[in-house]
């Protein structure tokens, strides 16, 4: 039996982390960081991929991510930046989270969690 992927999922949305856990551990096991400190903590765990919201407490996801590809050990772990960041600046958003080194950028509100399941499995196939 293949050994599951790890994934740390930083929500800082009690009810979308649920969501998405539920939906996730389905192919993957999950961790959950409620703001970015923490995120920072689990991530020397080294899972096989991060899912980061933008918008969080005590660190935002744009000083995650570069501190996430500073960082020896977590550089090179595949980041999909998940936010509801759906405003005029999105575009702009995601230049900068794609310069910054994530791989993909999706807007919670435009893509259902069976969709980000199908995105996650690009960069981790199982």
């Amino acid at each position: 039996m293949t050994k599951r992927k790890k994934i740390l999922l930083i929500e800082d949305d009690q009810d979308l982390a649920e969501l998405y856990d539920e939906v996730l551990s389905a192919k993957f096991d999950v961790e959950i960081a409620h703001d970015g400190k923490e995120g920072q903590e689990l991530a020397k765990k080294k899972p096989d991929l991060i899912l980061l919201d933008i918008l969080l407490p005590s660190m935002n996801g744009f000083e995650l991510l570069k501190a996430f590809k500073k960082d020896q050990d977590t550089k090179n772990i595949p980041v999909i930046v998940l936010t509801n960041l759906g405003s005029k600046h999105v575009d702009d958003d995601k230049k900068l989270a794609l310069l910054l080194g994530a791989e993909d950028y999706l807007v919670k509100t435009y893509h259902q969690p069976q969709e980000i399941l199908e995105k996650i499995s690009v960069y981790l196939p199982t």
